[in-house]
């Protein structure tokens, strides 16, 4: 039996197995996209596992029951359609695009995929080569060392603490009997979203969701693993990471909100207030008007759990300690000095218009609304974050601002001399 939810163009359908079915019916074009989701992202990893869910988005489509990898890539590219795999922290995901007609049939293969793929040990070893290069090559970008070590400090014993890829210990160790099993538990109908967007009537999208996956049943008196996360607290501390560089890169960490909290979306706007485009208060402030920044940004992911908020800075050694006190200061103004209308309604103005923007092809409307299915939000959180995000205003933003970002843990790499005497 299912059950369905309407909400302008967009149906929610539960399956009798489990799987969750999203359409947003577009006809204007005669291309379908779908995003098939799973709660198995790197947080459902063992921390000596880290980069597992990784190697299997890397794996899963290199053989299934019946197919090897070539004749796998042969069946989408001979057609023109696409097929992905991917990864992120709360997630795992299939993304697939074709016109209208072959619908049906790429949706059948991303089914063998990801009910029997075969997972070949040569890919395995060749996809571990190939992540054990990514992570050999992060270790020569001063950024990517920067938020490593920041993440590291921060998050301890969390799994946010740890890089999708893992590390060069972690990838080495995982064996193809982990991806099975890291698959076994997780990739079961009642653990899956599929949002689907484009030219297809609710009723031909029922009935093709079922004709893949509808003989798909969750093993019997097996309930889905819980996550047990540890709690997070704040203790600030400063590394740094002495390394030959052309410049310093200067990080400011701070433990925010997860997507779920009601202070999520006054983090969201104070972060791109501070450091979201060429106007942003950063931009203008430090790299504009003193000189100081290479480049300058602030980041505040949407997680499932409680997110980074960073602002960091690439500058010259000579002015670490001047862009560590000048970063500072900017994040201290957010508590200490309402921001005025205008400066919020920009902000305001610029989220929002960046969020319509992002809703444009049938990709990314599969995307948004499957995302906020698999994150618990469920597809009205399209409506609520911009209700949201319009009604924060100055006092809410100094408050939220208040609460979150005094204490911050500093991550700095650059030349010896220069990290070492930036202290705040």
């Amino acid at each position: 039996m299912t059950t369905s939810l309407q909400k302008s163009h967009i149906h929610r359908t539960v399956l009798d197995n489990g799987i969750v079915l999203l359409l947003t019916e577009n006809p204007t074009a005669d291309i379908i996209a779908a995003r098939i989701f799973i709660r198995a992202g790197s947080c459902y990893e063992n921390r000596e596992h880290a980069g597992l869910a990784h190697l299997l988005s890397a794996v899963l489509t290199k053989g299934c029951e019946g197919l090897s990898s070539l004749q796998i890539a042969e069946q989408v590219e001979s057609i023109g359609a696409h097929l992905s795999t991917d990864t992120a922290a709360d997630y795992f995901q299939v993304s697939l695009k074709t016109v209208t007609s072959d619908f049906a049939d790429i949706l059948a293969l991303a089914g063998k995929i990801l009910r029997s793929p075969t997972l070949p040990e040569v890919e395995v070893e060749l996809e571990r080569r190939i992540a054990l290069q990514d992570i050999r090559s992060q270790k020569e970008h001063p950024f990517s060392i920067a938020f490593e070590q920041l993440r590291q400090v921060m998050y301890q014993d969390h799994p946010y603490a740890m890089s999708a890829l893992g590390n060069e210990s972690t990838m080495s160790c995982i064996t193809r009997g982990d991806l099975v099993q890291f698959h076994q538990t997780y990739f079961r109908p009642d653990n899956l979203v599929i949002s689907i967007a484009g030219r297809i009537t609710l009723d031909d999208a029922v009935a093709v969701v079922k004709e893949v996956f509808g003989d798909w049943q969750a093993p019997a008196n097996t309930p889905l693993p819980k996550l047990n996360l540890p709690n997070l607290t704040v203790q600030p501390q400063q590394v740094i990471l002495p390394q030959q560089t052309q410049q310093s890169i200067v990080m400011l960490g701070y433990i925010g909100a997860a997507v779920t909290s009601p202070d999520y979306a006054a983090l969201k706007l104070l972060s791109t207030y501070l450091g979201n485009g060429l106007s942003s208060r950063l931009f203008v402030e430090l790299r504009e008007k003193r000189g100081l920044a290479y480049e300058v940004s602030a980041s505040y992911p949407t997680r499932l759990f409680p997110a980074t908020f960073v602002v960091y800075m690439g500058t010259a050694p000579e002015n670490t300690q001047v862009a560590l006190s000048g970063l500072h200061t900017e994040v201290d103004l957010l508590y200490n000095k309402p921001l005025t209308e205008l400066d919020l309604q920009a902000a305001k103005n610029k989220i929002l218009g960046q969020y319509a923007l992002g809703k444009q092809t049938n990709g990314q409307l599969a995307q948004i609304y499957g995302w906020y299915e698999i994150l618990g939000l469920g597809i009205e959180f399209d409506q609520e974050f911009q209700e949201l995000i319009a009604n924060v205003n100055a006092d809410d933003a100094m408050t939220i601002a208040s609460r979150y970002l005094q204490k911050p843990y500093v991550s700095l790499v650059g030349q010896e001399e220069a990290v070492r005497n930036a202290v705040l």
